[in-house]
């Protein structure tokens, strides 16, 4: 007897094969020259960040990156599309790196105080140690975020912090720690901007003040004053000269 299969069945098997191809694709080990490729790319795409955060987009020509690449003009246009397409690249990748390192950090809700104070401590540390982190950013807000506003992928990397942030200030309400009416997203910024500003500002501040700014002990000395900051605006009246110590 012979067997028909149904226009239906004949789509549904289609699609099981389709999917099976799929996953035994995603599955399988990548070749050489797969690999050879994204080393090329991951290369090219390192070298776009130093470029473009000591030279900015305007000043980061595609001759220089590929260059610092060891690699050709073409290569970048051929895995980016164009300067601006790298440039976003280099702005998901940044954001990317951060939030993959901000997502690593061991928080206890059950210990409100010592993480917002460890959540503080990363925050001021990471500007410090990825200056450009924050040049390519000051890059980008000169050209008023249009090309991050063209990132297909720019969603996937908002911060989760604000959201640990919130969780941490309920429980430090609910433990009698922390004042019951702290906006999460404020704090948040405040802290941001407080880590950002500084290290943005370095080198003209250092002038002003005739004093290093990166210097080791200044930079110990500025982190423990926005935790203080950070712990007097969350606290309650009664609570304040105890948490800031």
């Amino acid at each position: 007897m012979t067997s028909r299969t149904t226009p239906r069945k004949a789509l549904v098997k289609t699609a099981k094969a389709a999917k099976t191809a799929k996953v035994a694709a995603a599955g399988r080990r990548p070749g050489v020259r797969e690999l050879a490729a994204q080393a090329t790319r991951d290369s090219i795409l390192r070298a776009a960040i130093k470029v473009f955060a000591k030279h900015g987009y305007d000043g980061g020509s595609v001759e220089k990156i590929s260059k610092a690449a060891k690699s050709y003009d073409r290569m970048i246009y051929y895995y980016f599309g164009s300067k601006e397409g790298l440039f976003i690249a280099v702005l998901e990748e940044t954001y990317r790196r951060f939030n993959e390192a901000e997502s690593a950090l061991e928080l206890n809700t059950e210990q409100p105080i010592e993480s917002l104070k460890a959540v503080i401590h990363f925050m001021v540390g990471y500007y410090s140690k990825h200056p450009e982190f924050v040049t390519l950013l000051n890059s980008e807000n000169l050209h008023r975020g249009k090309h991050i506003a063209k990132s297909l992928r720019a969603h996937e990397y908002s911060s989760a912090a604000i959201g640990v942030v919130d969780e941490l200030l309920r429980s430090g309400a609910e433990r009698g720690v922390f004042r019951p009416d702290v906006s999460a997203r404020n704090l948040y910024l405040m802290i941001a901007a407080l880590g950002y500003f500084y290290q943005s500002n370095r080198y003209t501040l250092s002038a002003f003040l005739s004093e290093d700014l990166e210097a080791p002990a200044a930079l110990t000395h500025w982190e423990d004053f926005v935790i203080d900051t950070t712990m007097r605006a969350v606290a309650p009246v009664t609570n304040a000269s105890v948490l800031a110590a």
